[in-house]
């Protein structure tokens, strides 16, 4: 792979992202913690506060039993869910939901990593990260996201692109946990969740793809950059409508 920094550069520059992209490191209990030594330690984070630290320019690490969002916990492999959660109950609570069978099913459906996968969660800057991470996430406007969305699907050789997403646990579950499982990228609007714990900003959503997946995404970025970004960023069918 070509210099992580400079991938990660030209992938905020070409599409002007806010900030820069997060690489995530899913570790297990025999991951080798030298690389992340410098990390600031962090406790008591839901998952989506990891990545706003990180997108904000910070290199956190943290323990995953210190994970402090049970429904994350859960996705990650750490612990169940509390019995409110899982019987639909605890969505009603916080208005989320209507019914509790609504929201027992929405946590039936949810992709998780086994038990004992993560030991620890490391997020930092992805021009920062020393490796390629297991998944790169992406916080932005929705017109940012939508080039690299279309990078993704010049990469699948035009395969439609889908997403897969419960309105609920949209860092975690749809932009870290589904690249992860299935290979692939997967976009989403946000979630009750990450909006009302972190900056995430009410014109901006979110995506994640796998790391190894970096390159090619770049590499069709920039292709994308010749022509299609800025003939479409300058609107000119637009300015003709009289």
């Amino acid at each position: 792979m070509n210099d992580l920094r400079q991938l990660s550069d030209r992938l905020r520059t070409v599409i002007g992202l806010e900030h820069d992209a997060v690489g995530v490191f899913l570790l297990n209990a025999d991951s080798d913690l030298k690389p992340f030594e410098n990390y600031e330690r962090v406790q008591r984070h839901r998952y989506c506060q990891l990545l706003m630290k990180a997108r904000s320019g910070k290199s956190v690490l943290l323990e995953a039993a210190e994970l402090a969002c049970p429904a994350a916990a859960a996705a990650f492999g750490l612990r169940n869910l509390p019995e409110g959660l899982a019987q639909g109950k605890g969505l009603v609570g916080f208005g989320i939901v209507a019914a509790p069978e609504t929201g027992k099913r929405m946590f039936e459906k949810m992709p998780h990593l086994a038990p004992g996968t993560v030991k620890y969660i490391a997020a930092a800057p992805l021009p920062e990260c020393l490796s390629v991470p297991d998944v790169v996430v992406v916080e932005d406007l929705p017109e940012r996201l939508m080039w690299l969305l279309l990078a993704d699907l010049n990469v699948a050789g035009g395969e439609r692109r889908t997403s897969s997403t419960a309105v609920l646990q949209a860092t975690c579950v749809d932009s870290t946990i589904i690249p992860m499982l299935e290979n692939r990228l997967n976009f989403t609007f946000g979630c009750y969740g990450c909006r009302e714990a972190t900056d995430i900003g009410p014109n901006e959503a979110v995506l994640g793809f796998p790391g190894d997946r970096l390159q090619a995404i770049v590499e069709a970025l920039a292709f994308l950059a010749e022509k299609a970004i800025p003939r479409s960023r300058a609107k000119t069918a637009c300015s003709n409508v009289s």
